[in-house]
Parts: C-alpha cells; sequence; structure tokens
C-alpha cells in the first residue's frame, strides 16, 4: 500500500526553526513530484512548497519564500520541509502529497494536482 508518513512537527517560539519530513512507502518518491501543504484551524489547506520529479525544480508561496526550503533524498525516499524564521500565521497542520506534476494555481502549489496525502503533522509557534 502507498503510504507517506510526516514528522518533525512540535511547538517552536517565532524566530525558530523545524524540519519536517515525509517518508513513502509503497511508491518511489523521485518518480513523483511532491508537495508540503499546510491547514491552519477554521481555513482551507493551502500549498506551501512543491519540488518537481524531472528537473528538481522548486516552488514556494509568497508568504515562505527565503525561509522555507524543500528537497528530496532519492536513497532514503524521503522528501523534508526546512522552516527557518517561523511566524505565529505558520501554525497549522503540515501534510505531504504527490502528484505528477507541480501545479500552481494563483503562484501556490495547488492540491488538485495530488493523489496520495500523508495524514499531517502539527506545527504550533508561538512564545
Amino acid at each position: 500500500q502507498v503510504q507517506l508518513v510526516e514528522s518533525g512537527g512540535g511547538l517552536v517560539q517565532p524566530g525558530g526553526s523545524l524540519r519536517l519530513s515525509c517518508a513513502a512507502s509503497g511508491l518511489t518518491l523521485d518518480h513523483y513530484a511532491i508537495g508540503w501543504f499546510r491547514q491552519a484551524p477554521g481555513k482551507e489547506r493551502e500549498g506551501v512548497s512543491c519540488i518537481g520529479s524531472g528537473d528538481g525544480r522548486t516552488y514556494y508561496r509568497d508568504a515562505v519564500k527565503g525561509r522555507f526550503t524543500i528537497s528530496r533524498d532519492n536513497a532514503k525516499n524521503t522528501v523534508y520541509l526546512q522552516m527557518n524564521t517561523l511566524r505565529p500565521e505558520d501554525t497549522a497542520v503540515y501534510y505531504c502529497a504527490t502528484g505528477q506534476f507541480c501545479v500552481l494555481v494563483d503562484g501556490n502549489p495547488s492540491r488538485d494536482s495530488m493523489r496520495y496525502w500523508g495524514k499531517g503533522t502539527l506545527v504550533t509557534v508561538s512564545s
């Protein structure tokens, strides 16, 4: 079975850093585009970042550009999201997902392009 498992979430202070991991089984991640999405309470799930399967091109929503970095480790079949200079507005459940391509809508990764989803990991940014 295809399974994506996120980890690395937790409580951090504003300005702190966190690295999220997305470990895959049942599929080879380097054959897919991988996106990170997040959902805050009462809000829509929004695209955070995406990395392409071919050229490895990366995409970020404006709110996280310069602070977050998406990367892939094919040997470990794992994708990461390094999050720096965290803000309270970054508080959300973060999900990883895979699809054929990174598709952007209004400059943001689209959830509609993703086929498989993890169950999420909670990131709380608070002093």
